[in-house]
This record gives C-alpha cells, structure tokens and sequence, in this order.
C-alpha cells in the first residue's frame, strides 16, 4: 500500500517475473522451452510468451533481457523470486573471496561489456555458474530491471555489481535498480 493508502501497482518488469515463475510451476512445457530462451539458435520459441507480455521482439535490447531472465527462471526450478543480488551471487561462487582471481575475472569480464545484447551474451553462462553453485535464489526482478536500464546508464548498473561483489554496496540502500 502506497501511504495515501491506494495499492501499488507492480511495474512490468515485476509482473513479467511473478508470470513466469507462476508459468514455470504449472506448464512444463512452456518451461522447457524458455529454458532455450537465452540461446540465439532456439530463442524463437519463447516469442509467444515474451509476445504476449508485449516484449517488443523487434529491439534487442529489451527483447533480450526479458529473454535471458525467463531462461533462468525456468532452469532455476525455483518457485518465486529470491533476494540475492547478482554481484552477492557471484562472489558466493567463489566463497564470497573478492580476492578469488577466477571470481575477478568473471566480474572484470562481465563490467567490460559495452551494450545489452553482449551483457546477455556474458550473463549466460555466469547464470548458469550461479544456479549451480549457489543455493539462494536470484532477485531476478532486480536483475532484469538492471539489464532494461543498462544501456541508459552502463556505469551506474556496473557499480552496482562492483560494489555487491566486493561487499561495499548495502543492497537495501541500492532499491531494485
């Protein structure tokens, strides 16, 4: 509730994530194909879902977020939407170790990245890393806010991530950006 006591209203992005957790835990087909939703070789078979939630498919730069968190929803096998922040999620890869040289490689690797489609590109398989190693579920609705946002301002999302992995940014005075 909003304090003049009206209901907020989740933004899309929110609603997109609530949907495809809520598809993920009642069609099993749809899951298995959003699974595929990150790969450019099979992505086409999650158009009708990012369709219908009125993902335009033509801009890749928002069709390409929307696709790569759907896929990890689906594979994460997870019921609802978790807490950890990606950056949190990474350095628990490696045993929340900033000084971990393999963790500081996937981080400098994944902040060099200079538009969307190349940060989706990188996300996969560091999505792929998280969902294998770390038991806490992803805030994926921060997530995806982030990579809609990134191309706005690249610096701000890759100082969020900086700052999550090394442990100086408090991520409840963060919001979901």
């Amino acid at each position: 509730m909003t304090p003049a006591g009206s209901p907020t209203r989740p933004d899309k992005a929110g609603q997109f994530v609530s949907g495809i957790f809520t598809y993920c835990t009642t069609n099993k087909g749809l899951a298995a194909r959003l699974r595929r939703a990150d790969n450019p070789d099979t992505e086409t078979q999650s158009w009708e879902v990012l369709a219908a939630w009125r993902i335009n498919l033509e801009w890749e730069d928002e069709r390409l977020p929307y696709a790569t968190v759907a896929a990890a929803i689906a594979r994460s096998k997870q019921a609802h939407n978790g807490s950890l922040s990606l950056g949190r999620a990474l350095a628990a890869c490696y045993d929340n170790n900033p000084e971990n040289a393999q963790g500081k490689a996937r981080l400098r690797r994944l902040l060099a990245c200079h538009t969307t489609p190349e940060l989706c590109r990188i996300l996969r398989p560091l999505l792929r890393l998280i969902e294998n190693k770390v038991s806490a579920v992803l805030d994926y609705h921060r997530l995806l806010n982030q990579l809609l946002r990134f191309q706005g301002n690249p610096q701000r999302i890759k100082a969020q991530w900086a700052g999550e992995f090394y442990g100086a940014l408090d991520e409840e005075a963060a919001g979901n950006d």
